[in-house]
């Protein structure tokens, strides 16, 4: 790729990813893009939920086995950060104007076109889900299908408005703190997970505390503030034009809103995948989990899990030798048929046979 004047890049050793940062300059500010993998594969975007960047949102997906196979073979990897949640990201002046979801969600066209991507593949996470199914919405042609976690579609009920805004104040007045820190804990991961066995936090919590005191409170503030304002998505979810595969953990707080949101989809572009003793973020908590069903509807599009020896070729969608693949019925391949049982995973998908 050739260098611009718009954007800089930055290559990054420390990351368990590798691969290189970029720094997109859009209409509406710059976003921290890091790009893994082949650049002539096939698109796969990302998006974090609040306070969270790609390492604290993904990393237990991506790293975890089998995962290499399956995403990191068929696609080129795009992380996409909210403004000002990269790591080492400066605070985010206070003369920038506040951005709407409809305004994040241009950005990702922006850093689309910069990059030259014509058609991708999704995968947020609540927030972050919320961004990219309005991505979809007003980008349809540019959407090849949507993998969200715990997402929401709806306008914020008053509870949760007005607990966003005790939220967004903890920040202004006191920053990162304790009680802020547990609240995002608590909107992340199930109680067992927060608490263990024995009452000890567990590493993946640790974890994403170390990386909640990278943050910066004004910036995580603004990314609140406009998922606060966010709009209801609801009347405008059948007119989606791809298909859609959810994750939900079943102690999520949006467990309700994402089996809502995959309700008014439809059986025939959605399919619901529930997470048993999971949080919100699936992808930390039980991410292995998510593979077989993401295996499943890839196969819709025709990626397949690539051999480690074998050599993808340049739009990635050539499947390998049927030999060196499981046999799965092709029945299975339908939206209807995504609904695999397999612990600790339920669906309400049904499987027709």
């Amino acid at each position: 790729m050739d260098d611009s004047s718009d954007s800089v890049s930055i290559a990054i050793d420390m990351v368990p990813f590798g691969g290189k940062e970029f720094l997109v300059k859009t209409s509406r500010g710059s976003l921290s893009v890091f790009v893994c993998g082949d650049l002539e594969k096939p698109a796969l975007i990302t998006y974090p939920d609040v306070a969270l960047n790609y390492m604290s949102c993904f990393q237990g997906l991506f790293v975890c086995p089998d995962a290499d196979s399956l995403l990191l073979q068929n696609f080129c990897i795009y992380h996409i950060d909210a403004p000002g949640h990269e790591l080492g990201a400066n605070v985010i002046s206070s003369d920038v104007p506040l951005l709407s979801v409809d305004d994040l969600a241009d950005q990702v066209a922006e850093v689309l076109d910069f990059f030259g991507l014509k058609r991708v593949l999704c995968l947020g996470v609540t927030a972050g889900a919320y961004i990219l199914t309005l991505f979809a919405m007003k980008y349809s042609e540019r959407v090849l299908g949507l993998m969200l976690v715990s997402p929401v579609c709806k306008a914020p009920t008053w509870a949760e408005w007005l607990y966003n805004k005790v939220l967004m104040n903890l920040l202004y007045f006191y920053g990162m703190c304790g009680v802020l820190k547990e609240c995002l804990l608590q909107r992340y991961f199930s109680k067992e997970l927060r608490y263990g066995m024995h009452g000890a936090e567990s590493e993946i919590v640790q974890a994403c505390l170390k990386l909640l005191d990278e943050r910066q409170s004004p910036n995580v503030m603004r990314f609140l503030q406009a998922i606060n304002r966010r709009h209801d998505l609801t009347d405008d979810l059948k007119k989606l034009q791809c298909k859609t595969l959810i994750f939900v953990g079943e102690c999520s707080p949006f467990h309700a809103e994402s089996v809502h949101m995959s309700t008014k989809i439809g059986r025939t572009n959605c399919t619901l995948v529930e997470v048993k003793a999971c949080g919100s973020l699936v992808t930390e908590e039980h991410p292995l989990a998510m593979l077989v069903p993401i295996e499943f509807f890839l196969m819709g599009f025709g990626f397949q899990r690539q051999p480690h020896f074998a050599t993808s070729s340049s739009n990635g969608s050539n499947p390998s030798s049927p030999s060196s693949q499981s046999c799965i019925a092709p029945e299975l391949l339908s939206p209807e048929g995504l609904g695999i049982k397999l612990k600790p995973i339920k669906t309400r998908a049904d499987i027709e046979i």
